[in-house]
């Protein structure tokens, strides 16, 4: 592959490992239904961690550039693999098509099969108004954030619970976990809350998991902070900042200096802003940060977003729930 990935240029490593495979593919090299190399391959052939090329990846499969198939690899969609998956609009058309020219077979009539339609998309969302769903993860502020931003339907009820709590704790939230008619994790934590469920529950309970990433933007204003200047990260949990931090060495932004407190205390908050140029903070402690903030300073909220996949996935598995 001759497109340099080039270190320390403020460009993060993953975004110029996905330029790098457009390239090959806008240039002809890499063609319509060739596979791609593995993600070890690629990371060995432009030397960057597997982690770079896999966000990659995704990212390009979420975009409709290419294509994974379990088993097999991965792919390189033709123009109109790329238009259906870009227009979703046009193929969920041709899905009620399909079901439509199916109900006349079956002697229905048009008339009929909108009033079955609509009744059935009722029943969905009513049923959706009573789902309850319990998400578990590690850190205070991604669980909260998540709680209120996932949103899979309308008035479906989100519940956040703590690892350790639920591991310390298992009296309080045992029932909010059981009342719950989905779990929903991490791929980091996959295992774990499987464990920790089994041992609870038995193996009742279905556990979903999630693959987070941060989000680009947040990463490109990170690289984009001129050399030199004092950076901050503001967070509730040591285990949030292990995860920027662990985030920025994937995107080849590791050579970044940051200082990181975790206080409350708003002396303290205080005295660590003013000393600082640039200020990273986790959701729900920006505006702590600008109230003590005493001079115009860049605040970056550090947001980690699911991917489209994870989203299109629970978004699924939740119309499909049967209650026993």
């Amino acid at each position: 592959m001759p497109f340099p990935i080039v270190r320390k240029n403020g460009i993060p490593l993953y975004v110029q490992v996905k330029q790098a495979v457009m390239s090959e593919i806008k240039s002809g090299q890499w063609k319509t239904g060739d596979k791609l190399p593995t993600e070890r391959e690629l990371s060995e052939r432009l030397r960057v961690s597997r982690n770079t090329v896999s966000q990659a990846y995704q990212e390009l499969e979420a975009e409709g550039v290419i294509r994974s198939s379990q088993g097999r690899g991965t792919f390189v969609c033709d123009r109109d693999d790329a238009v259906r998956i870009e227009n979703r609009k046009d193929l969920l058309l041709k899905i009620i098509d399909v079901a439509m020219e199916e109900g006349l077979q079956l002697g229905f009539t048009m008339d009929e099969f909108v009033e079955f339609t609509n009744i059935r998309a009722q029943e969905k969302m009513e049923f959706l108004n009573q789902v309850r769903v319990t998400f578990i993860e590690c850190n205070r502020e991604q669980v909260e954030y998540f709680s209120r931003q996932l949103q899979f339907g309308s008035g479906v009820m989100i519940q956040p619970v703590l690892l350790d709590d639920l591991r310390d704790r298992s009296d309080t939230y045992v029932p909010m976990v059981t009342s719950s008619d989905l779990v929903i994790t991490t791929f980091f934590h996959y295992d774990e809350v499987r464990e920790l469920l089994g041992e609870l529950f038995g193996s009742r309970k279905q556990v979903l998991a999630i693959a987070l990433d941060p989000q680009l933007e947040t990463i490109v204003r990170i690289a984009r902070i001129p050399y030199g200047k004092k950076i901050g990260l503001v967070c509730r949990s040591e285990n949030f900042a292990s995860k920027v931090l662990l985030a920025l060495k994937t995107a080849g932004l590791d050579g970044i200096q940051i200082q990181v407190t975790t206080s409350t205390n708003l002396d303290e908050l205080n005295k660590f802003v003013s000393g600082l140029d640039v200020m990273i903070v986790s959701p729900g402690r920006r505006r702590e940060v600008e109230e003590n903030s005493s001079r115009r300073q860049d605040i970056i909220e550090f947001v980690f977003k699911p991917d489209v996949a994870s989203i299109n996935l629970l978004r699924a598995a939740l119309i499909d729930i049967r209650r026993g």
